[in-house]
């Protein structure tokens, strides 16, 4: 998984040169990791618990060719997808459910997995390139890997758009069926109240 718009927290003295912290931090840590913005917080803030929302985007090359340059970030599948047969399995998606049959089930935690979806929808960016987009207020752990996984299977016209109200229904992992692989999976965003930074 890579991500975009993370956000962590740090502690630093009160009279920090921001500026300076983010150019040795990029120093440090480029090109892998780089900081593109450092500010002030308010006392309190919680890069997690802060978080009204997280948007992660996946990426998929549809052409009977892979692209090298996109290789790393990008599941390269070979063939095409009947994009309106994901949308439509993408609405059973919105709002709040239990999202069990996505989830990897960690062991020993009971923990109810309902989670509330605000977006998923899919965009054609040309080229044979498709990027799934969602949006929640929070994610458990592959559970994007797991309705893309699913999505992809409705694509090729392995499952129906239909069926997927029946497998949330289910809240087994095994309904959903195969995992996407991780490297097309981006944290794209993390939404704050406004007002949050400096």
């Amino acid at each position: 998984m890579h991500a975009w718009g993370q956000v962590v927290t740090l502690d630093v003295k009160a009279d920090a040169d921001l500026a300076r912290v983010q150019r040795s931090v990029n120093k440090m840590l480029a090109p892998t990791i780089v900081v593109r913005e450092a500010t002030l917080a308010p006392v309190g803030f919680d890069a997690r618990r802060s978080a009204l929302s997280r948007v992660y985007r996946y990426n998929l090359l549809c052409s009977e060719w892979a692209d090298p340059l996109h290789a790393a970030t990008t599941w390269h599948l070979g063939k095409c997808l009947d994009l309106r047969a994901m949308e439509m399995a993408s609405d059973v998606l919105l709002g709040e459910h239990d999202f069990s049959s996505f989830c990897h089930a960690v062991r020993g935690n009971p923990a109810p997995l309902v989670r509330r979806v605000l977006r998923a929808e899919w965009s054609d960016l040309g080229g044979d390139r498709l990027c799934f987009e969602i949006e929640s207020v929070s994610f458990c752990h592959q559970m994007v890997r797991s309705i893309v996984g699913l999505l992809v299977e409705v694509g090729v016209g392995r499952r129906k758009a239909g069926e997927l109200m029946a497998v949330l229904a289910a809240r087994h992992r095994s309904a959903a069926g195969p995992i996407a692989p991780p490297h097309g999976l981006c944290l794209w965003e993390v939404k704050y109240p406004p007002g949050s930074f400096g």
